[in-house]
């Protein structure tokens, strides 16, 4: 049963082959002609044939007529000429004439086999009625044709005519009729003949155009396979090179679609690889902070309870950095999830922005920071409460944290009839054009230095960000070096769900960490 399965599986991926198809496709359309072509020309052959045997008939039939009036003949059958005349066509068409009276009965039948006899037959009878020809409906492959002449004085007699279309006089009237079976043997010889020519050319034919239709199919598809191993060798890691394929533009397409996810696969690879890279680093500097302290107090036998308290409270601030750091990570990690649920609810931004300033205004008031809110507009927005916080906590907390002294961090609430916007504008050291598109990836600094003395990671905007996207909002982020950064946060008044972004997709939006 498995086995069957199996070759059925078989069968129906070798039909849905290109290439399969292909030829297929290339067959008929070369088979197709043939056939009907082959059928036309004998069809066609065979009704001319029979169209010109049976006109000849009738003509010398016609004449047959004439003679038989202007001998008499209907009158007196003893006649060795017309007798001959009579033989001779049905010698010559190999079939059988029958002269029949206009009382049905028959006076002479080249058969010598009815004379004498009553014929009942509709074709004569409608001919002697009309004084007109009678022909029966030829089927294809009917060895006879039967023709009915009306023996009639015509005009055409006359005039010394004895050949023309009788046409009966004023007083003539038709005097009995000629019935003639006249023989389609030849013609059925000479079909079956090219028939069979046909036949043999026909399958020499086929030859042929499955020769081609299998060249044609290779042709063809090969581009495609020469994509498809590129693409092969790319997955089984022997390649990380963009993929090409211009002989066809649907191969281009391809290519350039499968490049584009490849430079998307290499960015991601590479950003991951400088991911560890800097989580090693950010890991190992606390531990390698803590080791150094712990090996100095071991060292010391009778150390002063002081450097005791120190060296602990130094290794305390590095565990709490170590701890700072993972919980940021873990952070991330979650915004990164692409099924993650936001609790959205209905929420008073202004209050929230309250509740943020309150927050870090002691950290403000350390570095001697003036912190000022403005409302411009009173906003109730769907978000999830607890990221909508982080976002400008993070926010503030930078502006503070990157400032001068004595400077000014102002963060602003406004709205329009889709978005709401959350400005935070500081006085702080500013950043240089080039960064601001580097400011979102992970563990970057602007000053390390100042960074790393203040306790920054450089996952903070990364994390803004990523709770910004999952609102289905924006970032932008202009920055004058030594005058100040300004934030401006935009997302939508009502939360509308839509399909799940991926977390790299999540990575694409944005602008950049200071």
């Amino acid at each position: 049963m498995k086995n069957d399965r199996t070759d059925k599986g078989r069968r129906l991926e070798f039909l849905s082959s290109i290439r399969t198809r292909i030829f297929l496709v290339s067959l008929v359309i070369g088979l197709a002609p043939c056939l009907f072509l082959q059928r036309g020309i004998l069809e066609n052959y065979e009704r001319r044939a029979v169209g010109v045997q049976t006109g000849q008939a009738q003509t010398q039939l016609r004449a047959i007529a004439n003679h038989l009036i202007l001998s008499d003949y209907m009158n007196d059958s003893q006649s060795d000429l017309i007798d001959a005349e009579l033989a001779e066509f049905s010698s010559i068409y190999d079939g059988r004439l029958l002269v029949i009276d206009s009382s049905l009965n028959i006076i002479k039948d080249t058969y010598s086999v009815s004379d004498g006899r009553v014929i009942i037959s509709e074709l004569v009878t409608d001919c002697l009625r009309t004084s007109t020809t009678k022909v029966s409906n030829y089927q294809s492959g009917d060895s006879y044709i039967l023709i009915a002449m009306p023996i009639t004085e015509t005009l055409s007699l006359e005039s010394g005519d004895h050949s023309g279309e009788p046409q009966p006089t004023e007083s003539g009237a038709s005097q009995g009729v000629l019935l003639a079976s006249v023989s389609t043997e030849n013609i059925l010889t000479t079909l079956a003949l090219l028939t069979r020519s046909a036949l043999l050319m026909e399958l020499i034919i086929v030859v042929i155009i499955i020769v081609l239709s299998f060249i044609f199919s290779i042709v063809l598809v090969t581009p495609f396979e020469k994509l498809s191993q590129s693409i092969a060798k790319v997955r089984a890691g022997f390649s990380s090179k963009p993929v090409s394929a211009p002989e066809y533009l649907e191969t281009r397409h391809i290519a350039e679609a499968f490049n584009v996810v490849l430079g998307r696969m290499n960015a991601l690879d590479a950003s991951r690889q400088e991911f560890v890279s800097n989580v090693s680093h950010e890991l190992k500097t606390p531990m390698a902070s803590m080791k150094v302290l712990a090996d100095v107090l071991m060292s010391q036998e009778h150390a002063p309870e002081e450097m005791y308290r120190e060296f602990l409270q130094d290794i305390c601030h590095e565990i709490d950095r170590e701890n700072n750091i993972i919980q940021e990570l873990l952070t991330l990690v979650r915004m990164d999830r692409t099924d993650i649920a936001l609790k959205v609810e209905p929420v008073n931004i202004n209050d929230a922005a309250e509740q943020v300033m309150k927050w870090v205004r002691p950290i403000a008031d350390e570095n001697d920071i003036q912190l000022a809110l403005e409302h411009k507009a009173q906003v109730i927005a769907e978000v999830d409460e607890t990221r909508l916080n982080m976002i400008m906590t993070n926010l503030v907390e930078n502006a503070v944290k990157y400032n001068r002294k004595f400077g000014k961090v102002t963060m602003t609430i406004d709205k329009d009839n889709q978005n709401f916007f959350i400005t935070v504008e500081d006085t702080g050291i500013g950043m240089a054009e080039a960064e601001l598109d580097k400011i979102y990836e992970r563990f970057y600094r602007v000053d390390k230095s100042r960074s790393r003395e203040i306790g920054g990671t450089g996952l903070g905007l990364s994390i803004t960000r990523s709770a910004i996207l999952l609102h289905h909002g924006k970032i932008d982020v202009t920055s004058v070096e030594g005058e100040g950064t300004t934030f401006t946060v935009t997302i939508p008044l009502i939360y509308e769900p839509e399909p799940e972004m991926t977390g790299l997709e999540q990575r694409k939006g944005g602008t950049g960490n200071e």
